[in-house]
C-alpha cells in the first residue's frame, strides 16, 4: 500500500468517478491509475468500486466505509508536512482563502494589508468563488480558510463556522431618484421600480427574497449578478434600484449615487468564518483569524475544532 494509491482513490471520489479526469489530476496515466486502484483492491481483499465495464459508477459498501479512513490518512500525512514547515520556515509559507467577491473587495482588504505587516514572507492566495464552491473547496482541503454569508453553516459535519462580522442590505438608487424623498421607506415603495440585486444563493439573496415574500410584496428583478460593483454599474445606467451590500457602497468611489440604508426592512447577515475539521493550520493562519476578530485567537479557534 502506498499513498499515491490512497491519491488515486480520493482524486476519482472527487472527480465524479471519472478516472480520466482524476489521471490528468494526478499527471499520471488511465492504465496506471487504474493498475494503483486494483493493485490496492488486491492488497485489501475487497472492492472498492463498482464498475460496469470499464466505467466505474461509484462506491462499493466496502469502499465506502473504507473510503473514510482513505480521507484521514491523506489528510494526516499533508498536516505532517505543514508541521514540519511549522518547525522550518515559521513565519513563511502560504495561505489560502476562498471567499466570495464582496468579501474579498469590501471586506478583507484592511485586514489582509495589517496581516501583511506583520507576516511578509507568507503568500497568499485569495480565491473568489461562490459559497458551494467554497465549501467544495475546504473539503477537499485545497484552501485554509473559508469565508462567506451562505452554505458554510449548512457543512456543520465538516466544518467548524465561527461569526466574521454582521451586515446588512442597502438601497442604491442614482441621487435624483423618486425613492430619495420617500419616508419611511417600505418594501411596497421599492417594488414599483425594477430591481438589480445579487443572483440567487449570493450575499444573502435568499434574504431579500424571504424580506418581499413575507410582506407580500413580489419584486420585479430584471436583473441579478454576482457582485456589487455590476449592480451598481447597472444602477447608474437607471436600468433599475440596486440591493447590494451596505458594506459595498463608498459615498466617494460611488459618487453620482445615493446609499437608502432601511434598518427594518431586511434582516441582518452574518458572515462566517470556517475551517475544515482536521486540517492543521500554521501559527500564521491562526493570527490571520485574529485579525479577523479579536476572539478567534488560537486557543478558541483549536478548542472548537476538537470539540465532536
Amino acid at each position: 500500500m502506498n499513498f499515491q494509491q490512497l491519491r488515486i482513490v480520493r482524486e476519482v471520489v472527487r472527480r465524479q468517478f471519472n478516472l480520466t479526469d482524476a489521471s490528468n489530476a494526478l499527471f499520471t496515466s488511465q492504465s496506471g491509475a487504474s493498475k494503483h486502484i486494483r493493485d490496492l483492491e488486491d492488497e485489501l481483499g475487497v472492492v472498492l468500486f463498482e464498475r460496469r465495464g470499464k466505467r466505474m459508477l461509484g462506491l462499493t459498501p466496502a469502499g465506502t466505509t473504507l473510503f473514510e479512513t482513505v480521507e484521514r490518512i491523506l489528510l494526516e500525512s499533508e498536516n505532517l508536512k505543514r508541521l514540519a514547515q511549522q518547525w522550518v520556515h515559521e513565519d513563511q509559507g502560504r495561505l489560502r482563502i476562498a471567499t466570495t467577491h464582496t468579501q474579498a473587495r469590501y471586506v478583507l482588504p484592511r485586514i489582509i494589508a495589517h496581516f501583511r505587516r506583520d507576516f511578509p514572507r507568507v503568500h497568499l492566495e485569495l480565491q473568489q468563488c461562490g459559497p458551494a464552491e467554497i465549501v467544495s473547496l475546504l473539503r477537499a482541503g485545497r484552501v485554509d480558510i473559508g469565508m462567506a454569508t451562505e452554505a458554510l453553516g449548512e457543512a456543520s459535519q465538516e466544518l467548524v463556522t465561527f461569526p466574521f462580522h454582521q451586515w446588512q442590505h442597502a438601497v442604491v438608487v442614482p441621487e435624483d431618484h423618486p425613492l430619495c424623498d420617500v419616508e419611511p421607506l417600505t418594501l411596497e415603495a421599492i417594488a414599483r421600480y425594477p430591481i438589480v440585486t445579487y443572483h440567487e444563493g449570493f450575499t444573502g439573496r435568499s434574504r431579500i427574497d424571504q424580506a418581499f415574500a413575507a410582506a407580500c410584496v413580489t419584486p420585479d428583478v430584471v436583473m441579478s449578478a454576482l457582485d456589487a460593483d455590476v449592480i451598481k454599474t447597472y444602477v447608474e445606467l437607471n436600468l433599475g434600484v440596486g440591493i447590494i451590500a451596505s458594506v459595498a457602497f463608498d459615498s466617494m468611489r460611488d459618487a453620482g449615487l445615493a446609499m437608502l440604508e432601511p434598518d427594518d426592512l431586511f434582516p441582518r447577515n452574518t458572515t462566517l468564518i470556517a475551517l475544515r475539521r482536521g486540517h492543521l493550520l500554521r501559527n500564521f493562519a491562526y493570527r490571520f483569524l485574529e485579525c479577523c476578530s479579536p476572539e478567534l485567537n488560537s486557543k478558541a479557534v483549536q478548542r472548537a475544532l476538537t470539540l465532536p
